[in-house]
């Protein structure tokens, strides 16, 4: 049987990279779609490649309101929410403290810490009632320290401390809350930091040769640990942090 046959997700920064893999990976698994992004045309395109079972709603993950709608729309839509994928997240500047833009370091916090707990707030109301799965996307920045990087860093540890917060907030009615930490992706983000680091375009990809497997991920490598978070094969964790990094956390080479 699918995983998650007459389930409906919510999945935020699903246009592309993790949460569109995710998308793909939760639709063949049965799931009805709620897809959430503020990248309209090719959320537009997503939903059409999966079908009907597909819907879309461009999305602020830092305006509370449109946070609310969004989970309006997916009772209207579907009639309940089961799974949420909290995914929306931007990476920010590389730039010493000393260095780095007010500006540019509240816009981090607002999309990857604000945005998780306006999720949280309105998904685990919804939720209530019949329980659920809410699977944040941390990152392995969430658990060490990256020079240059203090507001995507902070902002990662936070998504943790929601989410274990959460997670003993939702026990009572069921609702499991997790985190998934993934070490770099080879996605458009992975892309921005590679030339943020001023290696974009080598062949060497000196990125991805510091992770212990020697490669970056593949977003459907970390779609396949949330549809694990999602699924009833998870029934007995809540509050945890998995890691999806390649060996990066243990150490490096």
């Amino acid at each position: 049987m699918s995983k998650l046959a007459g389930k409906t997700a919510i999945i935020t920064g699903a246009a592309r990279g993790i949460g569109a893999a995710a998308a793909r990976l939760f639709a063949a698994e049965g799931a009805n779609l709620m897809l959430a992004d503020l990248l309209a045309e090719p959320l537009k395109a997503l939903a059409a490649e999966i079908g009907p079972q597909a819907a879309t709603c461009i999305t602020d993950v830092t305006d509370e309101a449109s946070v609310r709608n969004l989970v309006e729309q997916a009772m209207a839509r579907f009639g309940q929410v089961d799974v949420a994928l909290l995914n929306a997240g931007i990476e920010g500047a590389l730039a010493h403290p000393t260095e780095y833009d007010t500006a540019t370091f509240d816009k981090v916090i607002a999309v990857n810490v604000r945005g998780v707990f306006l999720g949280l707030k309105y998904v685990m109301k919804a939720m209530e009632a019949n329980g659920g799965s809410i699977v944040i996307t941390s990152s392995t920045a969430g658990i060490r320290g990256v020079p240059g990087m203090s507001a995507y860093i902070a902002s990662k540890h936070a998504a943790i401390g929601l989410m274990r917060s959460a997670a003993m907030d939702g026990a009572p009615n069921k609702i499991r809350v997790n985190t998934v930490n993934p070490s770099p992706i080879d996605t458009a983000m992975m892309a921005s930091l590679e030339n943020m680091h001023g290696v974009a375009g080598r062949n060497d990809r000196p990125l991805a040769k510091a992770t212990p497997l020697g490669r970056y991920g593949e977003p459907e490598e970390v779609a396949r640990m949330m549809l694990f978070l999602a699924s009833e094969d998870s029934s007995f964790c809540t509050g945890g942090v998995y890691m999806v990094d390649g060996g990066v956390s243990g150490g490096r080479r």
